[in-house]
């Protein structure tokens, strides 16, 4: 009876060990203590908390690396957009005198053919979003950016362009600013939304980068983002570009001969143009400001989640070479368990037949 219950004493004591060897091994196979928080215990508390953690600076790095991807496409669109301002500003001083006639017909084509590529910036997208449009992302800044020479506001600055008579000069140019500021649906050619919709007032996109800090980083087709335009310009550096250009090309020949008046009008022209260009530096410069803050977030998010992680595991992950050890330790265990049940039922079936 004694052999008996020995032998159950030590068969239930290789099941215990069987079961730790099962376990050690899930543990050796996945690194972790076990499948729940029950398998650590009183850090479990903590490990919920060092999860949560860590999920809402994950958040903030994906939000972060989204925006940081769509700065760098608008600061490579903007700076596209300066460069055109600044060709223009320069070669539109090269139009003075009588005897410019074919340079004229060339600019005033050129910047036709820009106007469009502008349009066709100010329409880029990121992931399927519209960049300049606000917060309308699905729809284009400008609808019809093919036709953009033609709209309503370069159509008009033409005609306004051609009434030059020598004598007229400040009412043209006080009338094609009017014209680019327009947001009349027959006259301006960016979106509904961004003119007269909610997009007309509405604050920049922005990102909650950490805790409590919002970033704006949203720019605008139409409307400046975080500076303010000086000198002469319609208040947007887009407009002004824009005015430069359809300014430029109502120029023909015959009103180069118009002396004083002309040249008036070249510099009112050019002016402009200044203005987009001062306005445009000053507006990517801003933006660069909000990507290195964004890409100084990133690191310290970074930091602090390798930090923390590290933290987690040390709560929820084995140490390998010590489970190692106590999985051997315990498959020897239970192989003298085995022997030891042999040696037991040898005994017993002796006394038996004894």
């Amino acid at each position: 009876m004694t052999s008996i219950n020995l032998t159950g004493r030590i068969d239930l004591n290789a099941i215990l060990l069987r079961e730790r060897l099962a376990q050690l091994g899930e543990q050796i196979s996945t690194g972790r203590k076990g499948n729940t928080y029950a398998a650590i215990g009183t850090d479990a508390p903590k490990a919920i908390d060092l999860r949560a953690e860590i999920g809402r600076r994950e958040a903030y790095k994906t939000s972060i690396d989204q925006a940081l991807g769509k700065i760098r496409i608008t600061q490579t669109v903007m700076d596209r957009l300066a460069a055109i301002a600044e060709k223009h500003q320069a070669h539109v001083a090269n139009l003075m005198g009588v005897s410019k006639a074919e340079a004229i017909q060339i600019q005033a084509q050129q910047a036709k053919a820009d106007m469009i590529e502008v349009a066709g910036l100010l329409n880029e997208k990121f992931s399927g979003e519209y960049l300049f449009g606000g917060s309308d992302t699905h729809n284009p800044p400008i609808p019809d950016p093919l036709n953009i020479a033609n709209s309503g506001m370069g159509a008009k600055i033409r005609a306004e362009i051609a009434r030059l008579n020598g004598s007229n000069t400040v009412e043209i140019l006080t009338a094609t600013k009017a014209i680019a500021e327009s947001n009349a649906a027959d006259t301006s050619p960016f979106s509904a939304f961004l003119s007269t919709g909610d997009g007309s007032d509405e604050g920049r996109r922005s990102l909650l980068g950490n805790n409590d800090e919002r970033i704006a980083y949203g720019v605008f087709a139409n409307r400046n983002a975080a500076v303010i335009s000086s000198g002469d310009t319609t208040g947007s550096w887009a407009k002004d570009l824009l005015r430069g250009l359809a300014s430029i090309a109502g120029l023909t020949p015959e009103k180069a001969a118009m002396g004083e008046g002309y040249a008036s009008l070249i510099a009112g022209i050019q002016q402009g143009l200044k203005s987009s260009v001062n306005a445009l530096a000053l507006e990517r410069g801003a933006l660069g400001v909000t990507e290195a803050r964004l890409e100084s977030l990133n690191t310290l998010h970074e930091s602090v989640t390798t930090s923390l992680t590290g933290q987690l595991s040390s709560l929820e992950e084995v140490d390998m070479a010590k489970t190692i050890t106590t999985l051997q330790a315990t498959q020897t265990q239970l192989e003298a368990s085995y022997r030891a049940i042999s040696i037991a039922q040898q005994l017993s079936l002796t006394r038996f037949l004894a």
